[in-house]
């Protein structure tokens, strides 16, 4: 007779919401008087080393518990560190609830659809802007983006992985102001350079260019709360940023 693990027993009490190449994710309590967490558990990979797997697995495990708990030392609005079990390849963290803000913003999909298709993530069934429910403006939406990654910039953890799906507003909380929270660091490293957070700004604005249309407005918001933010660093940091994009426009013409 085989004998479940402490970690498959506590998975199969979760609900699994979604999987992905390197982990799956669910959602559910440690403990029941607890509130819910996010669990995310990146399984054995078969097609490496036993030996491989287990210390890379360990090690980006690790390295997001790290990060998020840097963040939190720093201010930064992320997700608390519930649990952490490198060796089994789990990260408990605090679940967020509120929205993505990719699905809070208008899409390239906006126009096409019918009556009988779901409405576009940029119009509830109300035919209310999404972000009433928030109470705040695409333009406080876009301060809010700028200030909290200056701030995971300023404690030198580079996010790797900047995209508007790993941003969330919580949903509003009586006498409280409205959240921004990052979320999913993954593929994030520390760093002091000033390439890796312009790279970091770079990859955001092309994830604005390439899923929210006539986004330039939106992401120079962005980018000026985060230049507040910065003060006297910006100036190198935005001149660094320039850099890397004309490095991209080059690599996209070469293709």
């Amino acid at each position: 007779m085989s004998v479940k693990s402490p970690s498959q027993s506590l998975l199969e009490s979760l609900t699994l919401i979604s999987q992905g190449a390197e982990a799956k994710v669910y959602k559910g309590r440690l403990e029941a008087n607890d509130g819910p967490v996010l669990l995310k558990y990146r399984f054995k990979k078969h097609y490496r080393h036993a030996a491989l797997d287990t210390s890379l697995t360990k090690s980006r495990v690790a390295g997001e518990a790290r990060a998020l708990l840097k963040c939190l030392r720093s201010g930064v609005n992320v997700p608390g560190v519930r649990m952490v079990d490198a060796s089994e390849g789990l990260l408990g963290i605090e679940w967020i609830d509120g929205k993505s803000v990719k699905s809070l913003l208008p899409s390239g999909a906006v126009e096409e659809y019918d009556e009988d298709q779901e409405l576009p993530d940029d119009v509830d069934d109300e035919g209310e802007h999404p972000l009433s429910r928030f109470e705040i403006s695409s333009d406080t939406l876009m301060d809010l983006i700028g200030v909290e990654i200056a701030k995971m910039h300023l404690a030198d953890v580079i996010h790797g992985d900047l995209t508007t799906s790993n941003m969330m507003l919580r949903y509003p909380v009586a006498n409280a102001p409205t959240e921004l929270v990052l979320i999913d660091f993954g593929l994030s490293y520390h760093s002091t350079l000033i390439e890796d957070k312009a790279v970091d700004l770079y990859v955001l604005e092309r994830a604005f260019a390439s899923t929210h249309p006539d986004s330039e407005p939106m992401f120079a918001s962005v980018l000026s709360a985060y230049a507040a933010q910065l003060g006297k660093d910006w100036p190198a940091l935005r001149r660094r940023l320039d850099d890397v994009r004309l490095r991209g426009r080059k690599r996209s013409m070469v293709g």
